[in-house]
């Protein structure tokens, strides 16, 4: 597949997932927080579910692939002996550290939020989190331009 779309596809896709958490960051956190309203974030979360997991998996699978293409594969990641080996493997250890903040959001802090149970200041943690995770993220992928970091 050509490189050039692959990163257009992955970076409309970052373009969802990081968006999307910056506005639940800025626009609706602060108003569930002031309001002590779980259902805010949980309304906002159903809403944006749909469009931003499949993003995150068009992010992880164009990623790979387009780490292929140069020439990072699996036998290589997290050797950081190259450039450009350094920004993949750090973007793959950020992916495995917001599956973690996912994993434990669905399990065990969003059923507590739906509950009523006052789980909202643990879930803005890791909402702020897996937001800074994306940034993050980002910033590592515009090094590759640049040959890596």
């Amino acid at each position: 597949m050509n490189h050039h779309f692959l990163l257009i596809i992955h970076l409309i896709c970052a373009a969802i997932w990081v968006g999307g958490h910056v506005l639940l960051v800025f626009a609706y956190l602060p108003k569930a927080l002031k309001e002590k309203n779980q259902q805010i974030i949980l309304d906002y979360e159903k809403k944006y579910e749909p469009v931003g997991m499949p993003a995150l998996a068009l992010l992880v699978i164009t990623g790979i692939m387009m780490a292929y293409k140069y020439g990072v594969g699996i036998e290589s990641w997290f050797h950081f002996s190259t450039p450009i080996e350094k920004v993949i493997s750090i973007k793959l250890a950020l992916l495995f550290v917001t599956v973690l903040f996912a994993l434990s959001a669905q399990f065990r802090v969003i059923p507590k939020l739906k509950n009523n149970n006052n789980k909202l200041p643990e879930m803005c943690l890791h909402i702020v989190s897996v937001t800074l995770i994306g940034v993050i993220m980002l910033i590592m992928g515009s090094f590759v331009r640049f040959g890596g970091i």
